[in-house]
């Protein structure tokens, strides 16, 4: 214990990063919980900080560190349980169609491209004022011609509303939680067009939004096709006018995050904005020698960073963005050093307590992930000794610009193929002949738009621009027609990311030899990875889809229908192969059924499948997307709407005494999310 105290000791004035690693702990905790804790619970959670920071404050300055390190785990916890009842409203408890009124709030695109609309102020038929989701997300499937939707309009329209959907499978991806934390408590679709009940509203907020659509709709009227769509989106966080094929393109390059307003479009602006305002200050003499110029800059930085939030509708990417780029700007005004490991953890604590939730967003651990990288990286090299090898200065541009890649992508890599289950085989490449060009060609161009605006010449300069989207865009395109784009990876297990990361932040925080110990959770992570077990059968929670493992991957019950789960199932087997062609790997049998440790399950869809009722169950275990309207035999196990509902999707795994069956109900526990 003395050795380890000493060692902590050791740490002393660079342990503050390890502050948001405390704060991250306590978080996932509260969110691997089974269940909700109670409000005794929440009492000793209260007494328990109340102490540890009493302890901290008197304990000897060698036992303060891990004293503080399980005070910050567990204000992680509380933080955590406080925003989830702050931000606690009416889920939908069942499926309804029927009239609905909302105010739009915002406008986007779904996977199928169609027009989606988020209305808040929602008044829904048949539905309690109580019960009544705080906001809904509808899909139009048929606007009609000339329909213009803007923010703060209030639209009615005839919908087929429904719960946020639970996870795909037993443990994957809740989008019930991510809609909890937006406070959206239905999503749906509409087949008739909306009316229009009243124009929109004012507002400080509506008007924004109105002014982003409209900065949206000016560039893609400059620009048209897909580089006015990218410009768009890059500017203004519209991306409801770019194609699929153009998002896939930039996603199997490892560019997508290109079309994302994050760290990189933030650091960019403010940086070209920084940079500029001291090179126009350093013309003026008297400027230069009397003012605080660096300081100036920076001001001028961060309400370039204020407006470019403003505009592009604040979503939690860009929230995180600036507050990043405020940290860092604020450190110039502080006189300090901007890019460093203290500015990085601030930033995390104060996205962390702002919205606890987003450490298990994907965004939040790559942007975070590659800025502390970036930060070590090169400030490792700060301190290159000055007799060793130095490249020309004219390769130092070049050689930054690689190494800022290597290391984003070395550091982001395992968190999107976690995720997003695929590697972009050539992403580095790509990023090295395209994001030069971001800062130094199309951010640029992009601000000196804005500026000429008011002078009607905004044109030449989107012009211009359009010229370095084009070559960003046929980049991505080219990249990602290249054999073996992409290499599929399987789902890990749910300890391999975070083992992986706290060995990351070891290896990077931890200062002297023992930092190298950090390595043996990361080799460990990646050893676990592969041998991630998979369900050797899974059932969709909509009853219509069954999925069985087998030698050549896992064989679908039909070629078509349950599309989204289907391709979620493929995506986490690391199986790159299509729902038709899943299909195909077993033997079409009526009825549809498979065998795990002994026991038959049998999935009935398709035309007559309610006359094979009777033979199912005489197999085993049945599933159909519908309850029959004749009585079932006597001892039918019959898995319908009532009871999938209930349990969510299932996984089903082979076990010693029979098949061991795992419901997304029982993954995701009893928690204020799941209904």
């Amino acid at each position: 214990m003395a050795r380890a105290l000493e060692a902590i000791e050791a740490q002393r004035g660079h342990l503050f990063p390890w502050v948001p690693v405390g704060l991250a702990l306590g978080i996932g905790a509260y969110f691997a919980l089974p269940s909700e804790p109670g409000g005794a619970a929440w009492a000793v959670l209260a007494c328990a900080l109340a102490v540890g920071m009493l302890i901290w404050l008197r304990v000897p300055d060698s036992w303060a560190p891990p004293v503080l390190m399980l005070v910050l785990m567990l204000a992680g916890l509380g933080l955590a349980g406080l925003r989830t009842a702050q931000v606690g409203a009416p889920v939908l408890p069942y499926r309804i169609h029927g009239p609905v009124e909302g105010r739009i709030v915002a406008i986007d695109r779904s996977q199928s491209h169609a027009l989606r609309l988020t209305l808040d102020r929602v008044w829904i038929g048949r539905v309690a004022p109580a019960k009544t989701p705080a906001r809904i997300r509808v899909s139009l499937h048929a606007p009609p011609a000339g329909f213009d939707p803007a923010p703060g309009q209030v639209i009615g329209l005839t919908a087929m509303l429904s719960p946020p959907p639970g996870p795909a499978e037993p443990g994957g991806f809740s989008f019930r939680r991510m809609a909890y934390f937006d406070r959206l408590g239905a999503v749906g679709y509409a087949r008739v067009p909306p009316v229009l009940l009243d124009r929109a509203e004012g507002g400080v907020i509506v008007a924004l939004h109105r002014a982003r659509l409209g900065l949206s709709k000016a560039i893609r009227a400059r620009l048209p096709g897909d580089k006015g769509a990218f410009a768009a989106a890059i500017l203004t966080g519209d991306r409801s006018a770019i194609t699929q094929d153009t998002v896939q393109a930039l996603r199997d390059a490892n560019m997508a995050h290109l079309l994302a307003i994050s760290g990189l479009h933030m650091g960019l602006l403010t940086g070209v904005v920084f940079s500029g305002l001291r090179m126009l200050m350093a013309l003026v003499p008297p400027l230069a020698l009397h003012w605080p110029t660096r300081k100036i800059a920076a001001i001028g930085a961060l309400a370039a960073a204020v407006v470019y939030l403003a505009l592009s509708g604040g979503n939690v990417a860009t929230q995180r963005a600036f507050i990043m780029v405020a940290v860092m700007l604020g450190a110039v005004l502080a006189d300090r050093r901007a890019l460093t490991l203290r500015a990085v953890a601030l930033a995390a604590v104060i996205v962390l307590c702002l919205q606890p939730e987003s450490l298990t967003e994907p965004g939040f651990q790559m942007s975070f992930a590659a800025t502390t990288a970036l930060v070590a990286v090169f400030g490792a090299l700060r301190g290159w000794p000055e007799g060793r090898w130095q490249p020309p200065r004219w390769m130092r541009p070049v050689l930054a610009v690689v190494l800022s890649s290597a290391v984003a992508g070395a550091a982001t890599g395992p968190i999107g193929a976690a995720h997003f289950n695929q590697v972009a085989q050539y992403g580095l490449l790509a990023n090295v002949v395209s994001v030069p060009l971001m800062g130094l060609w199309v951010i640029p161009l992009a601000l000196i738009a804005g500026l000429v605006a008011p002078l009607g010449l905004s044109g030449v300069a989107l012009t211009a621009m359009g010229w370095g989207i084009g070559w960003i865009l046929g980049v991505a395109r080219w990249v990602a027609g290249l054999d073996g784009a992409t290499w599929p990876v399987v789902a890990p297990g749910g300890w391999v990311l975070p083992l992986m990361a706290l060995g990351a932040l070891w290896l990077i925080l931890w200062r002297g030899w023992a930092r190298w110990s950090g390595l043996a959770p990361v080799l460990v992570a990646a050893a676990l990875w592969p041998l991630a077990e998979r369900p050797a059968l899974l059932i969709a929670e909509s009853g219509g889809l069954m999925g069985v493992m087998t030698s050549e991957g896992r064989a679908l019950s039909k070629p078509r229908g349950d599309g989204f789960v289907a391709g979620v199932w493929l995506e986490n087997d690391g199986d790159a192969a299509g729902q038709e062609a899943a299909f195909t790997r077993y033997a079409p049998e009526q009825p549809w059924h498979t065998t795990v440790a002994g026991q038959i399950f049998v999935h009935l869809g398709g035309r007559g499948w309610r006359d094979q009722v009777a033979q199912a169950c005489a197999l085993g275990v049945v599933v159909a997307r519908a309850t029959p309207e004749q009585p079932l035999p006597e001892g039918c196990q019959f898995w319908g709407p009532r009871q999938m509902a209930a349990s969510g999707a299932v996984a089903v795994y082979p076990g010693a005494d029979g098949p061991r069956i795992v419901t997304a109900r029982q993954r995701e526990g009893r928690r204020p999310w799941v209904q």
